[in-house]
């Protein structure tokens, strides 16, 4: 008999049916306003969360649930305004204010049931358009990169000529290139020499009749110092944006020198903007001479060759020695402590192997010497003058502190003389690592979490009311077969938002555009097989001839028009960024799934109704 399925494909309906009833359901259960308590490469034990909750209790701040996973502590509200109020209250606990390794940040967890949780359930992700949020788009100053590549570069030269005992008279650098000026033609021929085999990337051109030699960068290594620039930046504002505690952000490339950052669910961004734009980094360096000096090259300007003029907080002048033991890049990790011998705000740094080997041998060869720490703070701002707006670089440098190597140390040690919110900010800063260039805020929008309900309410509606119409046309108009095409046009729905929270993809405004534009193509299918069906009743076929005769006729039809459309939509996820991607996904979900349901769902509940019968009429 023709129009009959085997069982095992009845069988697969029904299991894809069941599994996409139970990944679409986390959707209906909605997200709790919750605060997040986490502590730093640690758990947070059972008498803390029972503080915790004492403390809650004392606030007279009343709170849904209060559960723990991955040694964190998530608490849930009714409410976004007990949820603020918590997460302000939760900040100022004394034993969480004064540990920098705490992160109390505003979460929007699922309501997911425990049993969905168990399976593996959970609920698509909402875009910044959808929960609200800050937008960011920022600019990389890459004329401080290659600034700041011509500044290394200088001082790995002056190591690596002092290494190889060739003797220069010094090496000074500007926008044009590095001279290194000699004191005779011999080794000013070493020097090159040497020069060359260690730094590649870089042209030398030779000045006999003044014994200099001027380094300037290649195209390939500008090129590639940019690239890392940006690249480096994209990795340090992600692991600061995960210091802030922000749920499915978004940061990614933009062009040649911007970076695009969303943060969906951020109400605070004064704060977002002051972690995201900073630059704060730190160097090491031994001073130079005595006070005397230092005042004294504070009122002539001269300040000796090796040396370079600092002031400290309190505006006193100091000198330090131009080579850098320590920078910024080589600390692995920082936290807010504080000082046990003076009670005082510190931060206790940890360094890499690199930085820690030269660290030790500089507080081995230099013990009873003061080390100072410089604080380096770059800053793009854009000011109007005279009717335009103009871009100032500022940079500030400044001494934070002064100590007496007392010992050698090499990994481990502590930096004082902060005050506790600026230790607090800078541990997160070095914990995050440097950028690698500075950049500008150039384009900020905030999307407040009311326009999102918005828009959640209205893209819902619009697959609705869209949906609706659909299912009335689709009944009036084919009848019985209209309705077994709901049924598959219901079921295609609900693969769509299962597949979607399966691989846990970020629902966008765009996206549901696409959802709508494929409830529209997944009837459309149906449409041709009906068609094609009362056209073969129309010139006398048998119904269950026409049955068959209608699917496998528009078979080649249907898949050609879903193709062509997936073919289009890989290439808008390929070429396209952001809202375009959304969109992309949804489509390109929606032509499979509404091929599976139009083709082979529908011919299994027509053959359910209709196969294996002997019927004279079909209600088409």
């Amino acid at each position: 008999m023709i129009n009959q399925y085997p069982l095992w494909k009845y069988l697969l309906l029904l299991a894809v049916l069941v599994f996409g009833a139970i990944f679409s359901l986390p959707n209906l259960y909605g997200e709790d306003p919750s605060v997040l308590i986490a502590l730093r490469n640690q758990n947070i034990d059972q008498p803390t969360q029972d503080r915790i909750k004492e403390l809650l209790k004392q606030s007279d701040i009343s709170y849904k649930s209060f559960d723990t996973s991955n040694g964190n502590v998530l608490v849930r509200f009714d409410s976004t305004e007990t949820q603020l109020s918590a997460k302000d209250t939760i900040s100022l606990f004394p034993f969480i204010k004064k540990n920098s390794n705490y992160t109390v940040a505003l979460n929007l967890a699922p309501a997911t049931p425990a049993w969905l949780q168990s399976l593996g359930a959970a609920p698509m992700y909402l875009g910044l358009d959808l929960r609200g949020g800050v937008h960011f788009l920022m600019e990389v100053d890459m004329d401080s990169a290659i600034k700041r590549l011509h500044n290394v570069l200088m001082s790995d030269m002056r190591s690596h000529l002092r290494n190889e005992k060739i003797r220069y008279l010094g090496i000074t650098g500007n926008t044009d290139g590095i001279n290194i000026k000699f004191r005779d033609a011999e080794n000013m021929s070493k020097g090159l020499v040497a020069l060359k085999r260690e730094f590649r990337d870089i042209d030398y051109n030779e000045d006999d009749d003044n014994l200099l030699i001027t380094a300037t960068l290649t195209e390939v290594a500008i090129r590639n110092e940019k690239r890392s620039a940006i690249q480096q930046n994209v990795t340090t504002l992600r692991n600061r944006v995960n210091e802030l505690g922000v749920a499915e952000p978004v940061i990614q490339q933009q062009g040649d020198s911007r970076i695009v950052v969303q943060l969906p669910g951020v109400q605070d961004t004064a704060r977002a903007k002051e972690i995201l734009g900073a630059t704060a980094t730190l160097e090491f360096r031994l001073t130079q001479g005595s006070y005397a000096e230092w005042q004294d090259a504070e009122q002539t300007g001269r300040v000796p060759l090796n040396a370079k003029l600092y002031h400290e907080r309190n505006g006193d002048p100091v000198l330090l020695k131009r080579r850098v033991i320590v920078t910024g890049d080589q600390i692995n990790n920082a936290a807010s402590t504080i000082d046990s011998q003076t009670g005082s705000p510190a931060v206790s740094v940890t360094l890499d192997s690199k930085g820690a080997k030269k660290m030790g041998e500089t507080t081995r060869e230099n013990l009873k010497k003061p080390m100072a720490v410089v604080f380096i703070e770059n800053k793009i701002e854009t000011k109007e003058v005279d009717g335009k707006a103009i871009k100032v670089r500022t940079r500030t440098e400044e001494v934070i502190n002064i100590a007496t190597i007392q010992g050698q140390f090499s990994k481990n040690f502590q930096i004082t003389g902060l005050g506790s919110a600026e230790a607090r900010d800078l541990a997160l800063l070095l914990r995050a690592g440097a950028l690698r260039a500075p950049v500008e805020i150039v384009e900020e929008r905030t999307v407040g979490p009311s326009l999102g309900k918005d828009n959640i309410e209205q893209g819902f509606n619009s697959v609705m009311i869209g949906f609706a119409l659909v299912l009335i046309f689709m009944a009036v108009y084919y009848r019985v077969f209209g309705l077994i095409a709901n049924v598959a046009l219901t079921a295609n729905l609900i693969i769509i938002m299962a597949v979607l929270s399966l691989i846990q993809a970020t629902l966008t405004l765009p996206g549901i555009a696409g959802i709508v534009l494929t409830v529209g193509m997944a009837v459309d299918a149906n449409v041709l097989i009906f068609e094609r069906i009362r056209e073969e009743l129309r010139i006398g076929n048998s119904p269950q001839a026409s049955i068959h005769a209608g699917f496998a006729k528009a078979f080649s039809t249907i898949a050609d028009a879903n193709v062509t459309t997936l073919i289009a939509a890989v290439v808008l996820f390929s070429f396209g960024t952001g809202p375009i991607k959304g969109f992309a996904i949804t489509l390109s979900i929606g032509i499979l799934t509404s091929m599976f349901t139009a083709i082979m769902g529908t011919r299994a509940l027509v053959n359910l109704a209709y196969g294996g019968r002997n019927v004279k009429t079909l209600s088409i």
